[in-house]
């Protein structure tokens, strides 16, 4: 009878492997390599003083690569001498790419007060901090990211995080997809409330003020919305967190009722929400060495209990808790860009609303789906097939998160 049992389950997983193989090798191909690098990030800051603007170009060190090679030892990191070697090229990259306007013309640099590779923690950024001539009153100045253009892949998932001081002002956008360009017109009123300093450097080819705004109670406006540029951030961020797709879709796969997936989908929305904006407001702070992979253990225990627990009743509870994790890890792009107290209320709900128009959407199109295949005679397999696929590729990112 043992043997009996034994060889009808043998026979199952035989029948299963086919399909689970060909989910694994599909799935692993992209999932796998993209995980490294789904979302690559800088960070600029534009400083307007009466005397000069200077800008703080940040970029992590495998966007750099990249762009410029370099890693000689194949490694997948810049050792010194390496990144002495490649400085002129990464110099001209960042000059050739990252362009600031006033008036109209570009503008050169004329200091480089900082051209260096930051390592702290479990991270490595290229830092270049420049200045350029100064702004006038009434003057536009508009700053334009061409980085990746002509990488078809990369340019969808790149984004240039924006941060623009002026006297007590500020303005944040995030850049991104094709419209990375961010420009506004500086008032009178405005310029008066820049930092005073010495030695003002003009701007190169000053020309006359082309702007409807040239009176003195004329106001600054920035040309691009942020809270439209967050938005869309938040709906890239979740598009390109393949990790945040392979959880939700663990979650939904088991075979649920339609109260249990709306319990299920409130508690993630609901808690992710809640860690989101509570570190991006500094309340709390993990650090993502242990968030990270704490989100990659996350798909492996509910790809197991899929497999191996056929009550779920109460499956709301632990989304709930590792709801909380994830909204940590969405939150590591704000975080890194110092949010500015006017608009962060703003960008904030942005973000997040960016996130639960795309995971709704991915709901109401799975939904359907999940339907029609659970009242099939594969359910069975396609559930443990997909859950087995979502277990061990879960183990190949905590194993590289826990590593690296």
């Amino acid at each position: 009878m043992k043997n009996s049992i034994f060889f009808l389950k043998t026979n199952k997983l035989r029948r299963s492997f086919p399909l689970f193989l060909c989910i694994l090798i599909f799935f692993s191909t992209s999932f796998v390599t993209v995980e490294a690098h789904s979302l690559s990030a800088s960070y600029t800051t534009l400083n307007l003083l009466k005397s000069k603007t200077t800008m703080n170009f940040a970029l992590d060190e495998v966007s750099v690569m990249e762009l410029t090679g370099g890693d000689v030892n194949k490694n997948g990191m810049l050792d010194q001498n390496e990144f002495e070697a490649i400085k002129k090229k990464i110099e001209s990259t960042i000059q050739n790419n990252i362009t600031l306007k006033i008036n109209g013309e570009k503008q050169n640099w004329t200091k480089i007060n900082k051209l260096e590779l930051n390592r702290k923690g479990d991270a490595t950024q290229l830092i270049v901090n420049v200045d350029y001539p100064a702004i006038q009153p009434s003057q536009s100045i508009m700053l334009s990211d061409s980085l990746y253009k002509d990488d078809s892949n990369t340019s969808t998932t790149y984004v240039d995080l924006l941060k623009v001081n002026y006297g007590k002002e500020s303005s944040t956008a995030a850049l991104s997809d094709e419209g990375r360009v961010w420009s506004m017109i500086l008032s009178d009123s405005a310029y008066e409330g820049l930092s005073n300093d010495t030695n003002t450097i003009q701007p190169t080819k000053q020309q006359p003020v082309i702007t409807k705004q040239s009176n003195s109670d004329s106001t600054t406006s920035p040309s691009s919305k942020g809270w439209i540029t967050f938005l869309k951030l938040g709906m890239n961020h979740i598009l390109t967190g393949y990790d945040h797709l392979l959880f939700l879709l663990s979650l939904l796969i088991a075979r649920q009722s339609f109260k249990q997936f709306a319990k299920v989908i409130t508690a993630f929305t609901v808690a992710h929400s809640l860690t989101l904006t509570l570190t991006v407001l500094g309340i709390i702070s993990i650090p993502s060495y242990i968030v990270e992979p704490a989100i990659a253990l996350s798909i492996c225990y509910v790809a197991i209990e899929n497999i191996f627990r056929k009550n779920i009743n109460h499956r709301w509870v632990l989304t709930f808790i590792f709801g909380l994790i994830h909204g940590m890890g969405f939150a590591d792009l704000l975080t890194a860009m110092h949010l500015s107290k006017s608009e962060l209320a703003a960008d904030l709900v942005s973000f997040n609303l960016g996130i639960e128009v795309i995971q709704l959407s991915i709901v109401l199109l799975l939904l359907p789906l999940l339907t029609q295949l659970h009242r099939s005679k594969y359910s069975g397999k396609a559930i443990i097939s997909t859950s087995g696929f979502a277990f061990i590729l879960g183990g190949i990112w905590l194993f590289e998160r826990i590593i690296s």
